[in-house]
């Protein structure tokens, strides 16, 4: 069910010899995302549960979900950009069925991540399932 962009990830990080490849992958994700706009991290878009600074902004526009997000550590920031290829530019109503822990298992995340850095990354998958919820 995930996009072709994140299905591009998977197959990177299949071609990764070890999980320091992947991890330094993931890391050259976050240094590629945009900085988000200061006038943008305020206490709305701030995620909490993560052990980082995290926000994300989240648009829906005709009921297509997108978001850019910003993080004070380098490996969340590439967190963020996994998210965003998962998620970003999916109608709402398909959000809500993507097995999170399964896709993000094929990037070997789940047993690579600390419990501090799983416990933010479930923190900012739920806020992007609740906000397309709501919508």
């Amino acid at each position: 069910m995930a996009q072709a962009d994140f299905e591009d990830l998977v197959e990177t990080f299949e071609l990764l010899e070890d999980w320091e490849d992947r991890y330094r992958h993931v890391i050259d994700l976050g240094k590629a995302l945009p900085d988000m706009p200061e006038a943008l991290r305020v206490p709305a878009t701030k995620v909490d549960g993560c052990a980082s600074q995290v926000w994300l902004h989240i648009t829906i526009d005709n009921g297509v979900l997108t978001f850019i997000g910003e993080s004070d550590a380098i490996i969340v920031r590439g967190l963020i950009a996994v998210l965003m290829t998962l998620y970003s530019g999916l109608q709402v109503s398909e959000i809500g069925r993507i097995d999170v822990l399964a896709e993000l298992g094929r990037l070997g995340l789940n047993e690579h991540l600390s419990s501090q850095r799983s416990n933010g990354l479930r923190a900012m998958v739920t806020r992007v399932v609740e906000t397309a919820a709501a919508a």
